[in-house]
């Protein structure tokens, strides 16, 4: 492997003419620049060719421009761009409605309401499960993310995310995310999961007045948390608990949905439904679009004019996540998420036997990631280093991303589509970046 570092003084220029014009609170996650994009792979103002593992923090699993998609945005942006769908119904709406119904089932009778963003997504299926229940109380858990608007921060847990941005939203109570790595303590993860169920049982009895509680707001695999996984036994707890107590179950699939797990959203490798879900990101290739999918009695427990706004369904996304959709279709998104989840999974394997640095490799799918400590010690958290080897990494033309209340976590979310040999040529530079620094 070369370990020349690429040319960055036009990269610089726009960076000094970002930091004059742009607020310095809208994050600088990596210092790449970006002019063009195709597949897994971003020319950046200096010429250099970038591989792609952040994928626009897990927007483009169907990688940067697929010609489809492209055509279908054009065709449809010469049609109509607007109306407002609270205005005038029109087809791209239902069609990618009646498409998220059937391959994301909520029950016998699914209904559909599309956003603009994961936040918008989450922010509305609260609204929609406090008016279905008539409750107030939201559950959540350590080291979510659920985004930056108001209630959805509230629901965050990293503190950096919320500075200066109180008051926040009341009725929210945090419970800890059953965390195996953490408090596993050499039990099995079937037995850890139990432990953690009761662990909730108790919460809900003793911490909070279950009789008022709306819904608990789950990610199956945490994102910015750092890619931790709920266990099995846990999660059909879980849903047998919220079922027995009419407490409605959201799933948070905004960063784990549409391939990136290997299934079209996290749940459906539990075999467990929940009430409402959420989603975005990749399910419109880069276009602002989310969605709100549950069970219809559920979805229609909101009032006429409670939920909605000027540009949801726009018929442009619209058109961008149901050419999407078939693209995965077309292309076994799915498997392509096995396969490079096989891939990450075993190239980080292999970097945790030779650097005790990595304290855990964990995910699901291709929704992979690498936890760095000090001393091999689990409670030691290496944020340092895990900031020198993203800096070390993107001098070398890798792009990727950390996570983590800590920002020790290393993630991959490159899209699904990479070329086996650009994902491994990504891997390489991960390792030999670790192996100087560690």
């Amino acid at each position: 492997m070369e370990n020349n570092t690429i040319s960055t003084s036009k990269g610089a220029s726009l960076m000094d003419r970002r930091k004059a014009v742009v607020p310095n609170g809208i994050g600088i996650f990596n210092t790449a620049t970006a002019v063009t994009a195709k597949n897994a792979t971003i020319i950046d103002a200096d010429g250099n060719e970038l591989i792609d593992f952040a994928g626009g923090i897990g927007v483009v699993n169907s990688g940067h421009c697929p010609d489809s998609i492209v055509a279908a945005i054009s065709e449809q942006a010469s049609k109509m761009i607007h109306t407002c769908f609270n205005v005038a119904t029109y087809e791209p709406y239902l069609n990618l409605a009646e498409k998220l119904a059937s391959i994301l089932p909520h029950g016998d009778h699914t209904k559909v309401m599309i956003t603009n963003t994961g936040a918008e997504s989450v922010e509305n299926a609260i609204k929609i499960a406090r008016q279905a229940t008539g409750r107030e109380g939201i559950i959540c858990f350590s080291e979510a993310f659920h985004g930056r608007s108001m209630m959805a921060m509230s629901l965050t847990f990293k503190e950096a995310y919320k500075t200066g941005c109180g008051p926040f939203a009341p009725g929210i109570h945090r419970f800890p995310f059953p965390n195996y790595y953490k408090n596993g303590n050499g039990k099995s993860v079937a037995e850890f999961g139990v432990e953690a169920l009761a662990d909730f049982k108790s919460r809900l009895d003793t911490e909070v007045d279950k009789n008022n509680i709306a819904a608990v707001i789950l990610e199956l695999v945490q994102g910015e948390g750092g890619f931790t996984v709920a266990p099995q036994e846990y999660v059909e707890g879980l849903r047998e608990i919220c079922t027995e107590h009419g407490i409605m179950l959201i799933f948070d699939e905004v960063q784990a949905g549409f391939g990136r797990t290997g299934k079209w959203a996290s749940h459906h490798h539990y075999n467990v439904t929940p009430d409402l879900s959420t989603y975005a990101k990749s399910m419109g290739s880069g276009m602002p679009i989310g969605a709100v999918v549950g069970r219809a009695e559920v979805m229609d427990g909101a009032k006429p004019g409670t939920i909605g706004g000027t540009y949801l369904g726009n018929p442009v996304c619209c058109a961008a996540s149901l050419a999407t959709i078939k693209f995965m279709e077309d292309n076994d998104i799915n498997g392509k998420g096995v396969e490079v989840g096989n891939i990450v999974k075993a190239s980080f394997d292999a970097m945790k036997a030779k650097y005790s640095v990595i304290g855990d490799v964990r995910g699901l799918g291709a929704m992979l990631a690498f936890e760095l400590v000090k001393d091999g010690d689990k409670n030691e958290p290496n944020g340092e280093l895990c900031g020198n080897l993203v800096r070390a990494c993107a001098a070398r033309g890798l792009i990727m991303l950390s996570a983590g209340t800590f920002g020790n976590i290393v993630r991959v979310l490159s899209p699904l589509t990479i070329e086996t040999a650009l994902l491994e040529k990504g891997l390489n530079i991960i390792d030999e970046e670790l192996a100087k620094l560690a």
